[in-house]
């Protein structure tokens, strides 16, 4: 965008030599910025899917005696707690089996 601008000013408002350098530094300053955002979205790959879940925190929200549920980032999953966990303690995600999440509690 700001190379648009450069090349408006100079065709419009700035003489002859200015209008270039005008035109080159916006040019230089593009090239630069598209740089920086393309290094910047690849700096990590994209997570998703279950496995990311191992190692998550989350809160029990019914008591897992052994089996209840749980909240891991915002959303509600079955679980089982070996050790059992009452509500409202924090627990951590330790492997995923189905779509039933084992966990234990937060230290």
């Amino acid at each position: 965008m700001l190379l648009v601008g450069a090349i408006l000013l100079a065709v419009f408002v700035l003489p002859a030599p200015w209008g270039l350098a005008v035109v080159a530094a916006a040019a230089v300053v593009e090239v630069a910025e598209t740089a920086f955002w393309l290094w910047l979205s690849r700096r990590r790959t994209v997570q998703m899917g279950p496995e990311t879940l191992v190692g998550a925190s989350g809160q029990v929200v019914t008591p897992c005696t052994p089996l209840g549920q749980v909240r891991v980032g915002g959303e509600l999953w079955r679980a089982r707690c070996d050790e059992g966990a009452a509500a409202g303690e924090p627990v951590r995600v330790v492997a995923l089996e189905g779509l039933t999440l084992v966990v234990e509690r937060a230290t």
